[in-house]
């Protein structure tokens, strides 16, 4: 069966634009360095704060979350398995050379290779090949139907293949080359990362001559340096640091929903959570209302499910979990032997230390005996990561696919196949995998209700809200949030 997608640029809308009458700088506080300037490596808010201004996508979402062209102007299925993208012909790298449709084969194949080792696999490895057809087409082909193709591909950033090949992957991390509108300048490690304008960009150049990402782990300090007027944006704010900046004429909140579920993700091959019990009695430990509306209370939701309501696949109906202590410490206390084994909760600077510290106190309380472990990001990545030997018994995530898609979120931490996965339930693995590959939407609804209510069931890992994102911007600096968290220089401006 042939069908038809197709997006055409509206006339000269992405392809004339004049340059900002009035620029200056922006300092950005990070609550991190970033793990990887590579786009096609890692995958964690402060590497992607920075590299998503370096490099073009195929596709991205606007500020209202369509998808639209970026690299790739059209896009037509023309079969199932099979996509034709029409591309850019005007689209420089920042060393000069022009981009061509081999420079996309090449970003495709180099991230879809299990060898290359991109934590990003579980998001592109339905696709099966491509192919250059002429300069400005290439042909996708996917193992199998694949309907989240375009939400995944709005992730997929193209990488001269030239330079790639030629200076090596560590040394593209240590010095990006990207086509976006703004070049690597400078990464002093451990410090900031700095990019410049790129006045020679096919599209929006912006309004922001140079940006200046620095890592600033203390929340207290990021908070600081925005009312000192040190930083020009700062990103991970909570409640308390938007009450202390209520009433400031010289600084603005500026807050949205996400696609980001916050959850708690549990060892099942390690006591005690590999016993189903005392995974019940963790959940109802947990008073996720009371951390969404007492602690957070910026907007977030409770949820019970590896998704939200901003993606495709989320399920209605899905009982919220019991919050019950005293039930759970009944059933701990039953298994006190099991339950009392030492359980590590690991961290990460990223994430807000007040909710790792109160999910502690709550399992504590009832009578397991966890642990905090702090670590940077790149190695609290690689714990999550690792075998089940290796990983903490406990961690605290915040997933975004940036794909708005329950495939993005449910499929690499529940499939089996997925290394961020701890799960191995083989009537998942065929749901999950029979809602990636259909093109029906009610199929793939169904079978996304099934994978959350078997989720919701065994307590394969607890979910508790969709996130809501805080930041804290000088009064003269013009920035839309989105629910994809994204930090596009070219789209903020600043006002006279």
């Amino acid at each position: 069966m042939k069908s038809t997608l197709k997006l055409l640029l509206a006339s000269v809308a992405l392809t004339t634009f004049a340059m900002p009458a009035f620029a200056k700088d922006m300092t950005v506080d990070l609550s991190g360095e970033p793990s990887s300037l590579d786009p096609q490596v890692q995958w964690n808010p402060d590497s992607y704060y920075v590299y998503r201004n370096i490099f073009d996508n195929l596709v991205t979402r606007d500020n209202e979350g369509k998808i639209v062209p970026q690299i790739a102007t059209s896009w037509e299925q023309v079969s199932d398995t099979e996509m034709l993208m029409t591309l850019r012909d005007d689209v420089i790298f920042h060393d000069g050379q022009k981009m061509t449709a081999e420079d996309v084969v090449f970003s495709i194949k180099r991230i879809t290779d299990p060898e290359f080792g991109s934590p990003q696999l579980g998001q592109f490895d339905q696709i099966s090949d491509a192919e250059a057809v002429d300069e400005v087409t290439v042909k996708l082909t996917t193992d199998g139907p694949y309907p989240a193709l375009l939400a995944q591909l709005v992730k997929l950033s193209v990488v001269p293949k030239h330079v790639v090949e030629e200076v090596g992957d560590d040394a593209f991390n240590a010095a990006p080359v990207g086509s976006g509108p703004y070049k690597f300048t400078d990464w002093n490690r451990g410090v900031s990362v700095t990019l410049t304008r790129n006045d020679d960009y096919w599209g929006d150049a912006g309004s922001i001559e140079t940006a200046v990402f620095r890592a600033v782990p203390d929340a207290a300090t990021r908070l600081a340096d925005l009312q000192a007027g040190a930083a020009d944006l700062v990103v991970g704010l909570d409640s308390d640091a938007a009450t202390q900046l209520a009433g400031q004429d010289d600084v603005q909140l500026l807050s949205a929903p996400t696609e980001r579920v916050a959850y708690l993700g549990m060892n099942l091959d390690k006591p005690p959570f590999n016993d189903p019990e005392l995974r019940k009695a963790a959940s109802m430990a947990i008073d996720t209302v009371g951390i969404t509306e007492g602690l957070l209370g910026a907007g977030e939701v409770s949820v019970a499910q590896l998704a939200s309501p901003a993606h495709f696949g989320y399920a209605e109906g899905i009982a919220p979990w019991e919050f019950d202590p005293e039930a759970a410490a009944e059933i701990v206390s039953a298994k006190a032997d099991v339950a009392a084994t030492p359980a590590t909760f690991a961290t990460a600077p990223v994430f807000d230390q007040r909710i790792v510290q109160a999910l502690q106190q709550m399992l504590n309380d009832v009578g397991f005996n966890v642990s905090i472990s702090v670590t940077d990001m790149p190695t609290y990545l690689d714990i999550v990561r690792s075998d089940p030997a290796d990983n903490a018994e406990l961690s605290f995530g915040r997933w975004s696919c940036a794909c708005q898609d329950a495939d993005g979120i449910a499929y690499p931490l529940l499939h089996s196949g997925s290394n961020w996965s701890r799960v191995n339930d083989p009537k998942l693995d065929e749901l999950l995998d029979t809602a990636r590959g259909s093109l029906d939407t009610q199929v793939r609804q169904d079978a996304y209700n099934q994978v959350h209510q078997i989720v919701r069931d065994n307590y394969y890992t607890l979910p508790m809200y969709q996130a809501a994102v805080l930041y804290g911007a000088a009064s003269d600096l013009t920035f839309t949030p989105t629910a994809n968290e994204s930090l596009f220089l070219n789209r903020m401006t600043w006002s006279e």
